[in-house]
């Protein structure tokens, strides 16, 4: 993006997400003005800088929009139009968030980093043998890690390729579902259960802050999970008794019901990312001054 004149004396860009301003540059001369440290108060009202600072705003929800789009395709591994990811790959924040996300063609040897997507020739992936090649199916899956067989492999791979995620694939924290020989009753897991917090506001400002809601008494997470559509729940102490504030247990439900389905019916990514919200919560809880548990 160029400079645009703001008043008589400075230039106004947007570099690396933010306005910055710098004098004029002399009409008629290649040389270029000195850079600002800080806006100017002159022109901090100009119109030209509240357009580019809305421009900013507008450009950070749209790639944060684009990385959670990408995200919920990845969760739920749902199937994706190769012609959806040509048509949208030429935008930066769309780029971003897609670049080197494992993708799933129809076949099980059609797998790889995605690197590029074209509307004629289809997407062109790294794959683990670290060949480049094309992939020209109808639609990809971005699968959840706890789906893919060589997540290990990829892991590896990745760091020789020295690969970035814009969106959080193959490095997200991942817990294996509840083992048949464990006792299949259980509906709750309290593992990460315990962890307080100075209040129920910071409580639930950190889970908010993490993406997930709150319903009553509950820090709820949706995931769908091979069609079905579960939800994790871990409980809160209440807010009109405690002074402080605690997480409850994590259990898992189908939709919007109450009632806990039982550990051994709950699909692996529901039962992954159940596990790691609550992990996630544990991980912000008021720690001690002296280190103590």
């Amino acid at each position: 993006m160029g400079w645009l004149a703001a008043g008589d004396r400075y230039e106004v860009a947007l570099v690396e997400g933010r306005v910055v301003a710098r004098s004029a540059s002399v009409t008629g001369t290649a040389s270029e003005g000195k850079r600002e440290r800080t806006l100017p108060a002159e022109i901090r009202d100009r119109p030209e800088v509240v357009e580019l600072q809305r421009f900013a705003e507008w450009l950070d929800r749209h790639a944060a929009e684009c990385a959670a789009q990408v995200d919920n395709w990845m969760v739920s591994s749902l199937p994706v139009p190769t012609g959806l990811l040509a048509r949208v790959w030429p935008d930066e924040a769309w780029q971003a968030a897609l670049r080197d996300i494992v993708v799933v063609g129809e076949g099980p040897d059609e797998v790889g980093f995605l690197r590029d997507a074209d509307e004629s020739d289809g997407l062109r992936v790294v794959n683990l043998d670290g060949e480049t090649v094309r992939l020209t199916p109808r639609t990809v899956t971005m699968p959840h890690p706890v789906l893919l067989p060589d997540l290990e492999e990829l892991r590896t791979f990745a760091a020789e390729l020295g690969v970035m995620q814009g969106v959080e694939q193959i490095h997200r924290a991942t817990w294996p579902a509840f083992g048949a020989a464990e006792d299949g009753d259980t509906d709750v897991v309290t593992e990460f259960a315990g962890a307080e917090y100075r209040s129920w506001f910071h409580l639930s400002a950190r889970a908010t802050s993490l993406g997930y809601q709150i319903s009553g008494s509950r820090i709820v997470g949706r995931v769908r999970d091979a069609g079905r559509v579960f939800t994790a729940s871990v409980g809160m102490s209440d807010p009109y008794t405690e002074e402080k504030a605690w997480t409850g247990g994590l259990s898992w439900s189908h939709g919007d019901g109450y009632r806990s389905l039982p550990l051994r019916e709950v699909g692996p990514v529901a039962y992954s990312e159940g596990m790691r919200m609550a992990a996630a919560l544990h991980a912000g809880r008021t720690v001690p001054t002296d280190g103590a548990e």
